[in-house]
């Protein structure tokens, strides 16, 4: 969802600068870019704190950054350029799609229900869901399975080092979104698109 459906991670180095700011800490944008971008908050709070992050913990710190997110990012979402109409030229050929991100359900929900897309999933799955989070490939294949789609006839679009890492893991075909990488900063994929506006559904049907 997440730098893929849309360009959040601006709002989220901004929610970020404010929380580490209350506790006198100030992550550089470089920073951001190798250890925020398509991390679990467990990853992200555990490498600035400097020690595990985790239990209930985690979650008072999760809230109260995601809140921030949400209160920042509330008045401002706004899709990729092409996605909604990219979209759409999938669900009229009938093919299956979800959504899996690492990202909170309450974000996922608040970006959904904005753009809606929840009627247009057919698998949702969040940070919540899982017990593993990217680049472990267990969101992607929770989602092969829930749409009843063999991972090897997958195809994940991804922004982030991990989310790559974590499609490539699930043996999925992978389309590189380079809305916070560039093509030397991910893994190697299928196909590379900074925006949707000129991307054919054949194009990427094309991959298999």
């Amino acid at each position: 969802m997440d730098g893929v459906i849309c360009h959040t991670n601006p709002f989220h180095s901004m929610a970020f600068k404010s929380f580490f700011a209350k506790r006198d800490m100030q992550p550089t944008e470089e920073e951001f870019a190798e250890h925020m971008y398509g991390k679990s908050n467990s990853y992200i709070m555990s490498h600035f704190f400097g020690r595990k992050i985790e239990g209930e913990e985690l979650l008072q710190l999760e809230d109260e950054k995601e809140s921030l997110f949400r209160e920042i990012y509330a008045e401002k979402i706004d899709p990729i350029a092409g996605y909604l109409e990219f979209l759409d030229s999938i669900k009229a050929k009938n093919i299956p799609t979800g959504v899996a991100t690492s990202a909170p359900l309450a974000n996922l929900e608040l970006i959904a229900k904005k753009l809606s897309l929840l009627n247009k999933m057919e698998s949702v799955l969040a940070s919540e869901n899982v017990s593993k989070h990217k680049p472990d490939p267990e969101v992607y294949l929770k989602s092969a399975d829930n749409l009843n789609v063999s991972p090897k006839n997958c195809i994940v679009f991804e922004d982030s080092f991990s989310g790559v890492t974590a499609a490539l893991n699930a043996g999925m075909k992978v389309v590189g979104v380079l809305s916070s990488h560039t093509k030397d900063e991910l893994p190697p994929c299928d196909l590379y698109i900074n925006d949707y506006v000129n991307l054919k559904l054949d194009t990427v049907l094309d991959l298999f």
